[in-house]
């Protein structure tokens, strides 16, 4: 049982009793904390690593007070957007960067920089299998309007092994069956997605790079970034992606960002971007900033810090759910290479008392009810649960999931750690009163 040692502990535990944890949920989750000291203190040296790599590349961009200001209409010598591309691209080690509130999302950074750089009669590789499920669309796997399908672009895959590992000999056969060179791009999903498989480190991603490279120089490599910034301590862009794209409401915004999406990268590939983003001949001259780079700026500085605390939940949840008996992955040792976790509960009923959980402990919207209901770019009812200062923000404290087989949540985020830990143990609480777990 938890031991209560002092007056602050004993105001602790009130606190938590306030928000619905019971004495028996903090019993159960206090041994796992406690073994979880050494990790935690590796995250933090994480985070101060890339924190100080994100200075450094601030300091050398000389970014200043009027960096901040922002600009409308055109936005033409726009400095502050200016230096946080420059920013973007000192931190991926690339030779450009475009990083704009114009792109609206994770999906849409990463359609932007597929339609960008590919054009009718080339083929799409992915060497991960199949992708995210709102690229499906995108890419025409699922019939849509305006997908690459429609303007003559092919698709291929090559599906990762059963250990999760790259298929090497599958991607070596496809490419060298590729007699007429169709193929131009190659993608690679780090995250798993609505996947149960495992993320891919860098390292593997990089592995994966190095060997199509050594078979087609040509290719262009593109890595869909998401979830995975500040985690290691290199990104895709260091071990020979020529395209890494994520979302600023994910790990790189820190939370502050309200929107955006970035793609850092050579400088072709970039300028090819920028001008399906704007229109050609104007490429990354035009688009005001407006009045956002102060939380562009402050979110990307705060990023390494604001992923820690995503981690340390990550690594919590994967623990005590593993302890009960859920099948979780990454597992509760495994080492991390973004901050989802997956939780399988085998039940439709597991999934949406866990985001119900997760949403009860919000700061914004605790009293709704999230349910499972159809959604854009999905073939399945999911569950959403985001109590987010910033709508669908889903580096603040989230867990969603698709109501299909096996029946996963997928969970991710917490700007604060006290945030993360108070999600987890609702989500505990909940499923603990809804009889769907024995904490005994």
């Amino acid at each position: 049982m938890l031991q209560i040692t002092n007056e602050f502990e004993q105001h602790e535990l009130e606190i938590y009793r306030s928000l619905g944890i019971s004495r028996k949920v903090l019993d159960f989750a206090e041994p796992v904390l406690a073994g979880l000291r050494d990790r935690f203190d590796a995250i933090d040296k994480m985070a101060e690593l890339n924190q100080l790599r994100i200075i450094a590349a601030m300091q050398e961009a000389h970014i200043g007070e009027a960096s901040l200001k922002g600009t409308t209409g055109y936005g033409y010598d726009d400095i502050g957007r200016d230096g946080l591309e420059k920013v973007y691209s000192l931190y991926f080690h690339t030779e450009d960067a475009l990083v704009r509130p114009q792109i609206t999302c994770g999906t849409h950074a990463l359609a932007l920089a597929l339609m960008s750089n590919l054009r009718p009669g080339q083929t799409l590789l992915s060497a991960a299998g199949k992708p995210y499920d709102t690229l499906e669309e995108v890419i025409g796997i699922r019939k849509s309007r305006g997908s690459l399908a429609e303007y003559g672009i092919s698709y291929k895959q090559v599906d990762l092994l059963p250990d999760g590992g790259f298929d090497f000999e599958g991607l070596r056969k496809v490419l060298e069956e590729d007699t007429d060179r169709s193929i131009h791009l190659v993608t690679i999903q780090r995250s798993k997605g609505y996947q149960t498989r495992r993320t891919l480190s860098v390292d593997a991603i990089g592995e994966a790079i190095s060997f199509m490279k050594s078979i087609r120089p040509d290719l262009i490599c593109m890595v869909d970034n998401c979830y995975g910034e500040f985690t290691e301590e290199k990104e895709p862009s260091d071990v020979g992606a020529d395209m890494c794209v994520g979302s600023l409401i994910k790990n790189p915004g820190g939370g502050l960002a309200p929107i955006g999406g970035y793609i850092a990268g050579k400088k072709e590939c970039v300028e090819n971007a920028a001008v399906r983003l704007t229109s050609p001949g104007l490429g990354k001259e035009v688009g005001a900033s407006l009045d956002l780079l102060p939380q562009f700026f402050q979110g990307f500085f705060m990023g390494p810090i604001v992923t820690a605390s995503a981690l340390k939940g990550a690594i919590l949840a994967a623990n005590l759910y593993e302890k009960l008996g859920f099948s979780v992955l990454p597992d509760g040792s495994e080492d991390r290479h973004d901050i989802i976790q997956a939780i399988t509960f085998g039940k439709p009923e597991g999934v949406i008392a866990f985001c119900q959980g997760i949403q009860s402990a919000s700061p914004v919207d605790s009293f709704v009810s999230c349910e499972p209901a159809p959604m854009p770019g999905y073939d399945s009812d999911v569950i959403m649960a985001a109590g987010a200062f910033v709508s669908g923000s889903s580096i603040e404290l989230s867990a969603d999931g698709p109501l299909r087989e096996p029946y996963t949540v997928f969970f991710q985020g917490g700007l604060t750690w006290p945030h993360a830990k108070l999600g987890i143990l609702k989500t505990l609480q909940n499923m603990q009163e809804r009889g769907l777990v024995n904490l005994d």
